[in-house]
């Protein structure tokens, strides 16, 4: 019974199945925020919502069955069973917020996917390199604000008045949202020279530093397609290989 429950946990048709729930869950989520479509059919969607989470309980629960403590040492599994225990949390407006996570279910949707796995792949490879990047534009973002903080400041406090606002405007300029006609314009007004701090950190952070992230996250999912491909060559080889062999086999028999 336990390999026949395996087979059909395991199956395609039910791992379609499930993100098919997935799917329709996250849409009914969705419709929650509705206050009009929860006026007139909030008792369905309210009801459906339920059976999703019933079918994410059974879910759990065949494969805890089959599985036993292995179950615990898949990764997607914990997640599952961590948001399907945050989903049976009740209702209370205190929380609320952990309740909303089921939406993070639809993430399993990862797993059915090759693309979607290629791309979290390379970006999960990209990490450490991604962690130096993110080190350098700290330094870099520290002493701009400290510089800015002590040109600015006493004229501009609104924006540079301290470390952390001169920290969060230089990340607005870096973001080029109203960089010009919003904070660069108006401090040269007093400062005609500020273009000379301004003009290099854009320069440095948005046009080298996050183009540097960029370049660190195509690559590593180049090589995460290039590790995809050699795997599929290998395979393709040790099944040719294997016939090879079995032909030789019978080709032997034959003659003896």
């Amino acid at each position: 019974m336990q390999n026949q429950i395996r087979k059909f946990v395991e199956s395609t048709r039910f791992q379609n199945f499930i993100i098919a729930i997935i799917l329709m869950n996250a849409v009914l989520l969705g419709l929650e925020t509705y206050p009009q479509v929860m006026s007139r059919i909030g008792g369905l969607v309210q009801f459906l919502d339920l059976l999703c989470l019933g079918v994410f309980i059974v879910e759990i629960a065949l494969k805890l069955f089959v599985q036993r403590l292995s179950f615990f040492r898949n990764g997607w599994n914990l997640f599952d069973f961590t948001i399907v225990a945050l989903a049976l949390v009740p209702g209370g407006n205190q929380f609320k917020v952990l309740r909303a996570l089921r939406i993070l279910r639809v993430l399993r949707v990862i797993s059915a996917a090759p693309r979607l796995r290629r791309v979290v792949e390379g970006f999960i490879s990209a990490l450490p390199g991604m962690a130096s990047v993110f080190l350098l534009m700290a330094l870099i973002f520290y002493i701009g604000a400290v510089i800015a903080t002590r040109l600015f400041g006493g004229d501009f406090p609104e924006w540079f008045g301290t470390l952390g606002l001169s920290a969060y405007t230089l990340f607005q300029i870096m973001t080029l949202e109203s960089w010009s006609m919003g904070i660069v314009r108006p401090v040269m007004e007093t400062f005609p020279y500020a273009w000379v701090f301004f003009v290099p950190f854009i320069l440095l952070t948005t046009f080298a530093v996050v183009n540097l992230l960029v370049g660190l996250i195509v690559n590593s999912m180049q090589d995460a397609h290039h590790e995809e491909d050699v795997e599929r060559t290998d395979n393709y080889r040790d099944e040719v290989m294997s016939r090879l062999e079995s032909i030789e086999a019978l080709l032997k028999e034959r003659r003896s």
